[in-house]
């Protein structure tokens, strides 16, 4: 089966729009990879979490900022399909 994403946001911060043009930029660049990324409000203040079937990938408070979209794409890449090229992303 192939993996999902979860993505955890803070709706009180307002970062549902940031989390969803990280699904887009994951979903586009995944077509054939991923099953899906699910996108869901946290209960907690301030939380913007990116987990790929359980695994943590990227956790905002932990990282100190968002995560650009290169770098979770490689984050992703790395984890999925380690022998993929993502041409520019890997620049």
């Amino acid at each position: 089966m192939k993996p999902t994403i979860i993505i955890e946001y803070c709706p009180k911060c307002g970062w549902l729009l940031r989390a969803a043009w990280m699904a887009q930029e994951l979903l586009t660049t995944f077509p054939d990879d991923l099953h899906g990324v699910t996108l869901i409000p946290s209960e907690v203040a301030g939380r913007y979490t990116i987990t790929l079937d359980e695994n943590l990938l990227w956790d905002r408070k932990r990282e100190g900022h968002f995560p650009e979209p290169k770098e979770m794409k490689q984050r992703v890449r790395d984890q999925i399909a380690p022998e993929r090229n993502l041409g520019h992303n890997d620049r």
